[in-house]
């Protein structure tokens, strides 16, 4: 579950991260309240208006603005709150900012200057280990410094047996060309990062920037982060910060469903109980002609009510031509799943796509008279070659 920069920044600064203070506002008159606070608690006379959604390259869209005074703070907050935001990671359709982030200025001029680094944490899957990535470049989209200067990249990888070291922290800080107060608050900003970072079972933090300031300090000055969805549950406090706003509306349709579902480009709907089998079905509507048009795992107690929605998800959908439902029968009889799908099929009516339904395993022979007899527009397949055989058939 991604979260906004506002509410990531609280998850650090709860961890004792320094970050860049702010106040969110959903309305222009409440970013200059916030201002006026900011100017009262930190001295801030400039501040920065930031857009709050799910999206990196912010800056590059138009969605960051520094104003000098409270009217332009007012102008800035106006012109942002409502607009349609294009970034890189949005996609050409954009996303409706609802509300910004008013934020400290840390760019003050002082001693030395200021500098902007690169900070994240995550999963190495390939070793099980939790890995630190940094780099010098901060303030500049990742991957470009990946692709041409990839030396300019560090990773601190931790042994799960005995967490973060001392001397990880100051390898980090060293290879950052810190030095003085600041490399001792970089291995301080480093370990709560990491704790934040486990002790929220998140996914990825992502902090870029992390500022030097020009008095030396070291501080968030924003906040990617990613929580795991399957630990929510020991994080109800965490839960309550999804903003469905910012989410495809279908993935939160399905998701008060109990359906893991992902929508895709393509042009052909699957449903499918198991993750492993909705990768197998993918790759067999494609060896048919077809591209799969989402991932929908109904799960392993498929019923009439989960066919129903899930039906109901993908039908939204204009582009699929066609459905496969592919289910193997272990813990659910193939019979009952087929029964569901002629009951949702019945209920919801008018539908105009092929339903190719493969059914495999206990009662599967049941399960293909029931669905042969239904009446009903929907071919049945026993074999995998036999489903992708009609897939190819309906396309054509």
């Amino acid at each position: 579950m991604n979260i906004h920069e506002y509410q990531g920044k609280q998850i650090l600064k709860s961890f004792g991260v320094r970050i860049q203070e702010g106040i969110v506002a959903d309305t222009p008159e409440q970013a200059v309240e916030a201002a006026k606070k900011l100017k009262e608690d930190y001295n801030s006379d400039w501040v920065v208006i930031k857009a709050q959604i799910h999206a990196g390259g912010r800056g590059k869209g138009g969605g960051v603005k520094l104003a000098k005074n409270l009217d332009e703070v007012k102008q800035r907050a106006t012109d942002i709150i409502g607009m349609q935001l294009i970034t890189p990671q949005t996609g050409p359709e954009g996303k409706k900012v609802s509300k910004v982030l008013v934020a400290q200025d840390v760019y003050y001029p002082g001693a030395s200057e200021t500098k902007e680094f690169y900070v994240s944490v995550l999963l190495n899957r390939s070793s099980g280990k939790n890995i630190i990535m940094y780099s010098t470049e901060g303030g500049m989209d990742i991957e470009e410094v990946a692709e041409h200067t990839p030396h300019l990249i560090f990773k601190e990888e931790i042994d799960p047996k005995v967490g973060l070291q001392g001397f990880q922290t100051r390898k980090i800080a060293f290879n950052l060309g810190l030095s003085g107060n600041a490399f001792k608050d970089m291995t301080k900003f480093i370990a709560a990062l990491y704790k934040a970072y486990e002790a929220t079972d998140s996914a990825m933090f992502e902090i870029n920037p992390v500022l030097k300031t020009s008095d030396d300090k070291i501080l968030a000055v924003d906040a990617k982060v990613s929580l795991d969805d399957n630990a929510l549950f020991r994080h109800p406090d965490y839960a309550a910060m999804r903003d469905t706003n910012e989410e495809d509306p279908t993935e939160v349709e399905a998701s008060a469903s109990n359906l893991n579902y992902v929508k895709l480009d393509g042009n052909v709907g699957c449903m499918v109980n198991g993750a492993g089998l909705a990768m197998a079905t993918m790759d067999i509507i494609k060896i048919a002609g077809g591209e799969p048009a989402n991932f929908l795992d109904v799960g392993g107690t498929a019923n009439a009510t989960t066919v129903k929605a899930a039906f109901n998800i993908i039908l939204k959908d204009p582009n699929v031509k066609a459905i496969l439902i592919n289910i193997f029968g272990g813990i659910v009889r193939c019979d009952r799943v087929a029964q569901g799908v002629i009951d949702a099929y019945k209920e919801i009516g008018d539908i105009r796509v092929p339903i190719i339904v493969r059914l495999q395993g206990t009662n599967a022979e049941e399960a293909k008279k029931l669905i042969d007899e239904s009446g009903l527009k929907v071919f049945s397949a026993i074999l995998l070659k036999e489903a992708a055989d009609l897939v190819s058939e309906v396309l054509a």
